[in-house]
Parts: C-alpha cells; structure tokens; sequence
C-alpha cells in the first residue's frame, strides 16, 4: 500500500485522525491529558491527517487540537468544518450563509490560535442556502488566506457537482465502510471524474468492525450510537450475527478486526484517505498498523459477500439526523 496519498496539493497518509472523540460522541471523553498525549503519539507515527470542526465540543476540540500541537504545525495537513450554529432551540442548527461561514472561520482560527487552516469543509449542506453561495463564501475565505482549500461533508453529487462548477473542490467527506456502501451509488465515481480525494469517515463502522461490541456493552445518551438504529432493538441483533464470521476473516488475513476494515477500504480505492477516531492510544497505533495489512482477492471478496447494504440491518442515522444529510441513501 502507498505510505501518501493526494489530497489536493497536500500528499497525506492514507490513515489520519478523526479528532471528534476526543471532545464528543462515544461516551465519557478522556482527560486532557491523555488526548494531548494521544495527539503527540499520532504525529510520532506518522498520521499527518488531522480532521477537527467547529461543532465538536462546541469549540473544545479545536482548542485542543491547537493548543496541544502549536509547536509541531508544520508536521500535518489540518481540517476543520463549518455549517452549523448553535441556537437556544438547537445546538446543531444546519446554516451554510455565507455570513455563518465567515463568522465560524474567524472563531475556529481563534481557538486553534491560527491564520490559516489547510482544508475547509462545509460540515452539511444547508436546504436554505444554495450551495453555490456556501462555496462561493469559502472561495472568497480562499481568496483571504484564511483557507487553503475546499471540502464537502455528505453532499449528494448534484450537489458536489455544482459546488465544483463554482469552486474546484479538493475533498468530499462522508461516512463509508464495508457497512456503509452508500458512496459506492454515485459519489465516487463523481469524485473520481472531477479530481476530488474522497475521506472516509466512521470507516470501522462506529466501532463495531473494531469490535467494540464483541461483548455486550450499555451505551449512555451521551453516545450517539444509543439513538442509531442499527445499534438498536432487533437490528443490532441481526448486525451482531455479522461479527463472528467477519472476525474469523481477520483471523485468517492475521490482523485485528479495525485494521481489516481499514485495510479493506485502503484496497477499495486506491485514492481515498480515511480518518479513524480513537481517544485510545493503543486503538491508534492499532489502526495506524492497519497500511501494513495485504488482503487477497479472495479475502475482498468474502467481506464483500459478508457484510454491505443487503445484510446490515437498519439505517445509518435515526430521521432527524438523516434530515441534515443529502447523500444518496440505499436505506
């Protein structure tokens, strides 16, 4: 497998580093201790991929990452993402004006204590706002030196396509993995035609490729695995009948079931970049093993068969968190 692939005018490894769970998502979050050390043992290993955004931790996660790092800046690409705003009725409200935009660029390079991120994204589409007005506020970010260059998260290719039409986009984002084939309708092959690196996010599944719930386990409501449905009820039921047979494949490959999703991925396209999140610094250094792991046609093709949109049960997000999202939907 290569050790860099392009994003843009940046070469990256292909393994990077969703910093969500180090502020939000999966259940109590570390210390801040332990995450500044999580974030140094990344860099040491040579995951220069860092993807952070405005949202997660209300702030927090953006703190972090630049506070922690300000003295190693020059060893990896940054990501952030705009497109939301909290009000007094929502914490999550989707806005992509561009007045939103200019105002969340300002405040992320405040708290990452910066003048320049590397890749911006528009975290969601906003319904209200054409996306040739986000993009165009982001180019004029561009245009500024605020920004380096543009992103998308869950866009549907229309959308990905007028975007380009407006602005050259240099990455598209959304969740993929062997049980989340939903850019395998459309997007990738957009993403192929117009030069746009794809990230994957969530490629272990939200951990369950990882094999998070190989034992059973209680999710507080401070995951936000406890409100998706193939977590849920019978669904999560028949999703667990998937993970023994899956496992066994890591078995015979001769690695850990995380890096067979990332592996698996990393043999799909051979373009693509993915960002796993982890507070566990041995989970890092888990996934980061995973540029190493060779799977065989044959491999390929039994996980295919085993896990994918036919055989998971349930849909990736409940209804008010697949309202925020435009992506092509096999569920």
């Amino acid at each position: 497998m290569t050790n860099t692939r392009k994003l843009g005018r940046f070469s990256v490894n292909p393994i990077g580093l969703g910093c969500m769970s180090l502020s939000q998502a999966y259940g109590p979050q570390p210390d801040e201790a332990t995450s500044e050390r999580l974030l140094h043992r990344a860099l040491d290993l040579g995951c220069d991929f860092l993807d952070t955004a405005a949202i997660y931790g209300e702030g927090h996660n953006e703190t972090l990452v630049g506070r922690t790092l300000k003295a190693r800046r020059q060893e990896f690409t940054l990501a952030s993402k705009c497109g939301f705003r909290i009000t007094p009725d929502n914490p999550r409200l989707v806005d992509g004006s561009p007045a939103n935009i200019a105002a969340t660029l300002d405040a992320s390079l405040q708290r990452l204590g910066l003048d320049h991120i590397d890749l911006y994204y528009l975290h969601r589409p906003d319904p209200r706002t054409p996306i040739e007005d986000s993009v165009g506020a982001l180019a004029r970010a561009m245009e500024a030196g605020k920004i380096g260059a543009i992103g998308l998260s869950e866009v549907s290719t229309d959308q990905l396509r007028r975007a380009h039409a407006t602005h050259p986009i240099t990455a598209l984002q959304t969740e993929y993995s062997l049980w989340t084939r939903n850019p395998e309708i459309a997007v990738l092959d957009a993403c192929r035609d117009l030069g746009v690196t794809f990230v994957a996010f969530s490629p272990v599944a939200r951990g369950f490729l990882a094999g998070a719930f190989e034992r059973p386990k209680e999710m507080g409501k401070d995951d936000i695995r406890f409100s998706m449905p193939r977590f849920q009820g019978e669904d999560f039921v028949r999703n667990q009948t998937l993970y023994d047979p899956y496992k066994a494949i890591a078995n015979e490959v001769g690695c850990t079931p995380a890096q067979l999703s990332l592996a698996w991925l990393l043999h799909r396209d051979l373009d693509l970049v993915t960002i796993p999140g982890t507070h566990r610094i041995d989970h890092l250094e888990e996934n980061m093993a995973a540029n190493d792991v060779r799977l065989s046609e044959a491999q390929r093709t039994a996980l295919d068969a085993l896990v994918n949109e036919r055989t998971v049960a349930g849909s990736r997000y409940n209804p008010a968190q697949q309202a925020t999202v435009t992506t092509e939907e096999f569920t």
